[in-house]
């Protein structure tokens, strides 16, 4: 199974899930499921938007369990 990193990244970067809601412009409730991994899918777009937002690799959201 696959998983995002979201909330470990925001942790790492001592960010909050406020912060982050803020940033991607979104929903509250699709930002919060991304943050929770309670997504079943996720856009290019939201991908590409994330590593934008962690300046980070499309690797560095992603863990594979």
């Amino acid at each position: 199974m696959v998983y995002l990193r979201v909330d470990e990244l925001l942790k790492e970067r001592q960010k909050s899930n406020y912060w982050l809601i803020k940033q991607m412009e979104g929903s509250r409730s699709n930002v919060k499921k991304i943050i929770r991994n309670e997504t079943v899918s996720i856009e290019f777009r939201t991908i590409d938007k994330l590593c934008k937002i962690f300046d980070c690799e499309i690797g560095d959201l992603f863990v594979k369990e």
